[in-house]
């Protein structure tokens, strides 16, 4: 049984043929980008583990196990090895695999997932499948997972792109245009993996160095945009794309960008960033100081830095914002959160006391710094 059915400018005849194979000649991608363990050795059963524990295979499980499998969505297939590899559905091969094998839900521990009948499982056995190669589908993939609606992470998409720039010589203006692209994202996200893949191979900072296996690899694309890091790394710019964007000079300072990141477990050294806001953006104020990176690399945390960064000024000015943010606040809510308590009236007293005794200290610094600045004006030229 075949159809024919169009998919766009995909390959020569401009339309590809759906045939239904067994399930057992289907086999899981080890090259899938969403899979960091990636390698031709990696066993079926060992992709399978990866696939259902982090990428979500129960609810496209439960929902072929309600509706069936669509056949007008194939599996697209390709044949290496004298295998026939899913390219793009290993999800959905994932979750048919594990609902027509109870031993395998139960290795996995899938205890979520329902039995299903003999018949259900018996329309299971055959899958509908395009068979194409890796290198005709890359806008149809890349439209889906990089910039659609099945989007990957950012890792995965970064990968799939230098793969279908490096290995397909295809244009990153192309593969932006393609997939709908419109702010730079193709070219980012292609910096960044480049850049880690740069560092990587001089053995500046290695996968095993993250303190934690999953890494938001999101932190360094975003943040090759802000001024510090920029600066810091001398990253280079957007256009045009290079496969070392790194200058050499400063492989040593984007590998501590990296330890910041992401940790180094090898030194015993956590990740400094835990969210993209603020830490990510603190990070970059800490870095744009002399002091602030001195700080960084004595091996102080984030919120430090950023105080020795921004110095005493700025931190008398913020602290005093706040001060009277608050009892602006305070002063707000006085007529419903106020009864006469004397507790209160001895905070606010003691209020009082400190910003008298401030307004004093400034008082006198005031004058004194006036009275330099008239002795100076005085003073001949000669014995300045």
């Amino acid at each position: 049984m075949a159809t024919q059915v169009a998919l766009g400018e995909t390959n020569e005849q401009n339309a590809f043929t759906t045939d239904f194979v067994p399930i057992e000649q289907l086999h899981l991608d080890a090259r899938n980008p969403r899979i960091e363990e990636l390698g031709e050795d990696l066993s079926q059963e060992r992709i399978l583990e990866l696939l259902w524990r982090e990428y979500s295979v129960d609810e496209v499980a439960m929902s072929i196990a309600q509706n069936g499998f669509f056949p007008h969505e194939p599996l697209f297939v390709t044949e290496e090895s004298d295998k026939l590899v899913v390219v793009e559905g290993n999800r959905r091969l994932a979750a048919v695999r594990l609902l027509r094998q109870p031993e395998l839900r139960k290795q996995l521990q899938a205890t979520s997932l329902p039995n299903i009948s003999e018949k259900a499982a018996n329309d299971l056995g055959l899958l509908p499948v395009i068979r194409c190669k890796r290198d005709t589908i890359w806008q149809y993939v890349g439209f889906k997972h990089v910039n659609g609606p099945q989007a990957w992470d950012s890792f995965a998409k970064a990968k799939y792109i230098a793969w279908v720039k490096n290995s397909l010589g295809i244009d990153l203006g192309d593969v932006a245009r393609t997939i709908g692209d419109t702010h730079s994202t193709v070219i980012r996200l292609y910096r960044a993996y480049m850049a880690l893949q740069q560092v990587e191979s001089k053995g500046v900072y290695s996968p095993d160095q993250r303190t934690r296996r999953h890494f938001s690899f999101s932190h360094l694309y975003t943040g090759l945009d802000y001024p510090g890091i920029r600066a810091f790394t001398r990253v280079a710019d957007l256009d045009p794309p290079k496969t070392n964007p790194i200058p050499p000079k400063r492989l040593k300072e984007f590998g501590e960008l990296c330890c910041w990141l992401w940790g180094d477990k090898t030194k015993g050294k956590d990740a400094l960033i835990r969210s993209q806001n603020p830490d990510l953006r603190r990070l970059d104020e800490a870095l744009q100081s002399r002091q602030g990176l001195s700080a960084l690399r004595a091996g102080y945390g984030i919120s430090v830095a950023v105080d020795i960064a921004r110095g005493d000024t700025a931190l008398f000015r913020e602290a005093l914002l706040k001060a009277k943010q608050s009892l602006q606040e305070a002063r707000g809510k006085v007529e419903t959160g106020y009864s006469g308590e004397q507790d209160l009236q001895r905070e606010m007293a003691q209020i009082m006391a400190i910003a008298e005794a401030l307004d004093g200290d400034m008082q006198r610094i005031r004058t004194h710094s006036r009275s330099r600045q008239r002795e100076g004006r005085r003073r001949p030229a000669g014995r300045r």
